[in-house]
């Protein structure tokens, strides 16, 4: 199901009890592709003023829209998020492309009014107004959720499609949800599931086989960039040659250590690294790379062919600064801003000398798959996330499943007791106890794969009202009792390093901590 945030917002009422557990969880997304209603101005850094965003008719790019979502007054986590009543389970991903919060409800929450808090403190982290989240924000639930989340970590959904470094992203937000304990069982499962599927589209199909990435594409504008000032037009084996030139990097987050990586992969060896909290020297010594003081900065800037923003947790660098930086510098400069937030003032771009490549300009440059190879990878998406839907309704029923077995084993060990008083430790004993078992076997073997037919059907509750009638098990007191032995709340599900027994952790945000694009 997919709908607009404004409709959350709506009068939310009515009971929830009857939900299945897909329709307990929802995402709120929007991504690069979006053109959100906003028109306005965001903070620069300085004494420059506002800076307008927004065209003419009001409406910003996704890209725009992101950047306020992750320069607002308080960092969005999963922490955050999870500690919204009703959430009994959250996971964050964000990255310069795409924020995305995926949410599970306890069973006793409207799912509702707990989307309604959530975006509140959205709202309330980011300075957006709730007008314009209800807006922006896509909600997604239910298959459509799972069929999103897989194709986003395929690579499907991003700006360069194919691209790989998404699927990093996602497990590593995953794994932040863990350690912060917010990651519900529901959501751990689906986000391996959806790592699954991505390795599924790797190994089967050619998307991605260039290894293409927001990285690569800025890099091989850049090269061109310099080549069409040296030489002109550049093959494309020249584009990805980057030895011989200078690189500042800045930042020292993921995406400043995938940028690291591919200079290496093109042979570019000349390579320092600035850091406005001061880790640039730690980072880049094990990285093959020189660390650069901010009292190094300038000399540095001024002797390279490239600088790349990767951080956009810092100071923004403006045309004076660069005007400073390149007094005497005859050769020419290719900025890169790639920092959601920007690293740099679109002023500049404007200076003699310099060209300034964008999110956007490498957005508008990346190139689009074979249609084939994309409807290939896409319908492997759609049946992976029809199989984990499937494998999720069938597991409705197995508090059932399990009351029957037990059921089972309650008569087969009381007929065995029965026998071995009779007979003693026999051979006779032990044969009636080895036939009893595969009787009991046999028997379940119907009723368990009717459980799981009923259940994707949608008919658990007939299968439960059967037990219940035949047998007289009562599944749900059996749920409960067995929870509560083993000392855990019976209304939340939970999973490895579960939301129920989590604890406040700091969540102070670091200055580079920038995740690689997507």
């Amino acid at each position: 199901m997919r709908q607009k945030g404004a409709e959350l917002l709506e009068g939310a009422g009515g009971s929830t009890g009857g939900l299945p557990p897909s329709e307990r969880q929802f995402a709120l997304v929007v991504s690069h592709h979006a053109r959100t209603p906003y028109r306005g101005s965001i903070p620069r850094y300085g004494n420059g003023g506002p800076e307008p965003v927004g065209d003419e008719e009001g409406r910003a790019s996704g890209l725009e829209f992101l950047a306020r979502l992750g320069s607002g007054p308080v960092r969005i986590t999963s922490g955050v998020i999870a500690d919204v009543d009703g959430v009994a389970g959250a996971v964050v991903l964000a990255t310069c492309n795409r924020f995305e919060v995926y949410c599970d409800v306890v069973p006793a929450a409207d799912p509702d009014v707990t989307r309604k808090g959530v975006l509140r403190v959205i709202s309330t982290c980011s300075g957006v107004s709730t007008y314009e989240l209800d807006r922006a924000l896509d909600c997604l639930t239910g298959t459509a959720m799972t069929e999103h989340l897989f194709s986003v970590g395929a690579g499907l959904d991003s700006a360069v499609v194919g691209e790989r470094e998404i699927a990093g992203q996602l497990r590593r937000s995953l794994a932040s949800a863990q350690e912060d304990g917010t990651a519900s069982g529901a959501l751990v499962r689906l986000f391996q599931a959806a790592s699954r599927a991505a390795r599924e589209v790797g190994s089967l199909t050619a998307l991605g086989e260039a290894g293409r990435s927001m990285v690569s594409v800025a890099l091989d504008l850049t090269r061109s960039k310099l080549g069409a000032q040296s030489k002109g037009a550049l093959s494309e084996l020249e584009r990805r040659d980057l030895s011989g030139l200078s690189v500042v990097v800045i930042g020292t987050g993921a995406y400043a250590g995938s940028t690291l990586a591919l200079l290496a992969a093109r042979a570019c060896s000349a390579v320092s690294v600035f850091s406005w909290s001061g880790r640039a020297e730690a980072f880049a010594s094990v990285r093959g790379a020189t660390g650069l003081t901010a009292e190094e900065l300038p000399a540095a800037v001024r002797g390279a062919d490239v600088v790349i923003g990767c951080s956009g947790r810092g100071p923004r660098l403006s045309s004076e600064d660069f005007r400073s930086f390149r007094q005497d510098a005859a050769a020419p400069l290719v900025v890169v801003d790639l920092a959601l937030s920007r690293d740099f003032e679109p002023e500049v771009g404007e200076l003699p000398g310099i060209d300034l490549i964008t999110l956007e300009h490498v957005r508008l440059a990346s190139p689009r798959e074979q249609t084939d190879v994309v409807r290939q990878a896409g319908e492997l998406v759609r049946r992976a996330a029809q199989r984990f839907e499937a494998d999720r309704q069938a597991r409705l029923l197995d508090p059932a499943i399990v009351a029957l077995r037990g059921h089972m084993q309650w008569v087969l060990a009381d007929e065995v007791a029965r026998v071995k008083n009779q007979h003693g430790c026999t051979a006779t004993a032990e044969a009636v106890e080895f036939a009893l078992r595969r009787v009991v076997r046999q028997l379940l073997h119907v009723p368990t794969s009717r459980a799981r037919e009923l259940a994707a059907a949608g008919r658990q509750d007939e299968y439960t009202a059967a037990l219940e009638t035949l047998f007289g098990l009562d599944v749900t007191a059996g749920v409960e009792a067995q929870a509560a032995a083993n000392g855990a709340d019976p209304k939340a599900e939970t999973g490895p390093q579960g939301c129920p027994a989590r604890e406040g952790h700091d969540r102070q945000a670091t200055e580079d901590a920038l995740p690689a694009a997507s």
